[in-house]
């Protein structure tokens, strides 16, 4: 309940006013939108990595996390931030990403002998062959639906609620120029050895180049 508060008293509801900034009834439709776009879109991301590469989306998301990093490498309490994430739960992820040989764990002597998560050669190799489908699927369902002006306005809107939400995280995510998108995806899309895939680089990494940092 957003717009209106009820309280029951002898059977009866009745409305209270009380100093409550209520939503109006379009902002409540327009909350509503937000709610089912938080539970449907993530759901449908991370279906397709499931069946076509094996990982969940948050599994990929750590993956990248490490793909933008020099030498692929983040003490595990850093990426557990950067992943808005418990430590239990990213220990878990990281354990898969381990068995499958993607990842591996170790000190980090610059990160003050910290236990960290790196980015394997096989972790690369899986992020080149996972990004063209991933990319697709978010072209798919976001960025072609919308077109230029509302993926900029969704965009900027987005940033503007993580700013309150998670100031650290909106901190690392870097700004971007449509030139520099356009260059990333194409860089995305060589890395993944595909011709065809979409000129778009929603997460997907630019492999070559945290090894250049």
């Amino acid at each position: 309940m957003l717009n209106v508060q009820v309280r029951y008293h002898r059977g009866m509801s009745q409305r209270v006013e009380d100093a409550t900034p209520w939503l109006s009834d379009a902002q409540v439709e327009g909350w509503k939108a937000v709610v089912a776009l938080l539970t449907t879109l993530p759901a449908a991301l991370d279906a397709q990595l499931k069946r076509d590469s094996g990982m969940n989306l948050y599994e990929y998301n750590v993956l990248v996390a490490l793909s933008e990093r020099p030498h692929g490498e983040i003490p595990m309490s850093d990426l557990a931030r950067l992943t808005q994430s418990s430590p239990s739960r990213l220990s878990h992820a990281v354990g898969r990403l381990e068995q499958a040989g993607w990842v591996t764990r170790g000190s980090c002597v610059a990160a003050g002998k910290r236990t960290s998560a790196r980015l394997t050669e096989g972790g690369e190799d899986q992020l080149r062959r996972a990004a063209p489908g991933h990319v697709r699927e978010v072209r798919r369902l976001v960025v072609d639906a919308l077109g230029p002006d509302r993926m900029a306005a969704l965009g900027d809107a987005a940033l503007t609620v993580v700013r309150r939400a998670a100031p650290e995280v909106a901190d690392l995510l870097p700004a971007c120029t449509a030139a520099d998108t356009t260059v990333s995806a194409a860089r995305a899309a060589t890395a993944a050895g595909d011709d065809d895939a979409p000129a778009a680089a929603a997460s997907a990494p630019a492999a070559g180049d945290r090894r250049d940092a």
